[in-house]
């Protein structure tokens, strides 16, 4: 059986847990291969929401095993309370794995992080503030901590040791803040050690026998194409590989055992955070999705930014991930408008541009070119066929598809698990 890649196609918050309930029993492994506790998403399950942060939403099928791979940063505390809250709601958690190379956030990581944005003004980047890219830093620096180092404090105590040598210069000489202590660190990072000891595991090689043996893994990314720290909207980004090649970086599948790749596409575009947004509406129809949409960030709690579809965006994700397949979700936000617009091409001034302009700047200067669409106002959340669905809402998806250039195999029209249309199997061509 096949290894399937999940990615959100714009920056995030597109409900990829809408895909993984379609493919349902036929996942065995879901992998989440890269972020950390910095970018959440809701599953709703018979009208009970289920908000996760850290842990894969395969933890939410019984039938499936939850992997945390090796390209994840992990903030325990984090971890093991939001274990402790789906325990509390009678989730089975037992099956979850964690790769023994994935690496763990410090403390200090969370406080640099914090006081950076804090220090960087107007030219902040929007970070949650929790860790993620310092630690991310680390790694690449090869001065950060690994699952691993927790069961062996000596090797945990030099790591932390070197890694404060810096940390503290920077803490007290440039933002005034405290030295951290090596006690104080250890001290939290081996908190959850004994209880994470039975979940670590050789991720890479259980997956690869996994595939061996005909099971089916998916591969879901954290944030979204644009978020890359390589291919989004540099340098308002995550500070991971959030496209389809991160999944094999951060998992230790290689690229020739992915079969499908899956894109999540929101009706419309949101994004958190600071960076360029050619669509986002600072009016009333602005407020309206944002409502309408429930768009606010399962993390933070942040009102999240809103504005039309965009379909150059769709086909730069189509092209940097391979798409084979997309779900479109929250058709059903759309409803109850006379006229939908889709943004296909832009403006950079005075020449139209109908791919991603290459440059920061250009994009940053973008102006939507739009074309209109018919609305619909019928209540679509209990259609469950295509045919179904308003004549002007199937229009909608299928001028969409045309766009994108790649096949839309599902469509969302609720938040509940069950309310999705499907067009065509995710698992075949």
């Amino acid at each position: 059986m096949p290894a399937i890649v999940l990615v959100g196609a714009q920056w995030g918050d597109e409900g990829k847990g809408k895909a993984t309930d379609l493919l349902g029993s036929r996942v065995d492994y879901v992998v989440k291969f890269n972020g950390g506790n910095n970018a959440g998403h809701t599953v709703v399950i018979d009208d009970e929401k289920y908000a996760l942060h850290l842990l894969p939403s395969g933890i939410l099928t019984p039938s499936c095993t939850p992997v945390i791979g090796n390209g994840v940063v992990v903030d325990l505390s984090v971890l093991f309370d939001e274990l402790a809250g789906l325990d509390a709601r009678g989730i089975d958690t037992s099956k979850l794995v964690i790769s023994a190379d994935a690496h763990v956030i410090a403390p200090y990581n969370r406080t640099l992080d914090k006081v950076t944005e804090r220090f960087l003004g107007s030219r902040r980047i929007g970070t949650t503030g929790r860790g993620i890219g310092p630690t991310y830093a680390d790694k690449m620096n090869r001065i950060g901590i690994r699952v691993q180092d927790l069961f062996d404090e000596g090797i945990l105590r030099q790591k932390v040791e070197g890694a404060l040598e810096l940390k503290n210069q920077v803490l007290a000489k440039i933002y005034n803040r405290r030295a951290v202590t090596v006690d104080e660190v250890v001290e939290e990072l081996i908190e959850h050690r004994d209880a994470l000891r039975p979940m670590v595991a050789d991720t890479g090689l259980l997956l690869s026998k996994a595939l061996d043996d005909g099971k089916t893994v998916l591969l879901e990314a954290g944030q979204a194409t644009l978020l890359d720290v390589d291919h989004g909207t540099y340098p308002f980004v995550t500070s991971s590989s959030a496209t389809a090649g991160g999944a094999c970086t951060g998992s230790g599948i290689p690229p020739t055992r992915i079969d499908r790749v899956v894109a999540i596409l929101k009706a419309y575009t949101t994004r958190v955070g600071e960076g360029p947004f050619p669509t986002e509406l600072l009016d009333d129809m602005g407020e309206h999705l944002r409502k309408t949409g429930g768009e606010y960030g399962t993390t933070t709690g942040r009102p999240r930014r809103c504005g039309w579809l965009d379909v150059v965006i769709g086909r730069y994700a189509t092209r940097v991930n391979g798409v084979t397949d997309f779900v479109i979700t929250k058709l059903d936000t759309l409803s109850g408008l006379d006229t939908v617009k889709v943004c296909v091409a832009y403006d950079v001034d005075g020449v139209r541009h109908d791919e991603m302009p290459m440059t920061q700047s250009e994009f940053h200067h973008a102006k939507p070119i739009y074309q209109d669409l018919p609305g619909w106002w019928e209540d679509i959340s209990g259609c469950r066929t295509f045919e179904e669905l308003p004549v002007n809402a199937q229009r909608y998806v299928e001028t969409v598809e045309q766009m994108i250039g790649q096949r839309v195999s599902a469509v969302g029209v609720g938040p509940g698990r069950d309310e999705i249309i499907s067009r065509h199997d995710l698992l075949e061509e």
